[in-house]
């Protein structure tokens, strides 16, 4: 709806949160998963085994917010230009 009205989409923070909760969601709950798999595999002790589902739950969330926060940093104006030399510098300097 937002693409209706013309919002560039570098711009539209709606999709950006909308993809960041989403993929927050997923990892969390996956990892998890993953981590309460192990831990079944692995341990032995109740405790241990709810330290795995923390760990993969943790896990989870330190890589979505490391994506989300390299979504929303970005820069949202292509500020390099249009060609690159393919030349190297020192060639440039030289004539």
């Amino acid at each position: 709806m937002a693409e209706e009205k013309g919002i560039p989409k570098d711009y539209n923070l709606d999709a950006k949160w909308d993809a960041c909760l989403d993929l927050s969601l997923r990892r969390l709950v996956y990892s998890s998963f993953a981590g309460a798999f192990s831990g079944l595999l692995l341990f032995r002790s109740p405790v241990t085994r709810w330290a795995s589902v923390a760990f993969g739950a943790g896990v989870g969330l330190g890589s979505a917010y490391s994506d989300c926060s390299q979504l929303f940093d970005k820069p949202t104006a292509n500020l390099r230009p249009a060609t690159v030399s393919e030349t190297p510098i020192s060639q440039d300097r030289q004539e």
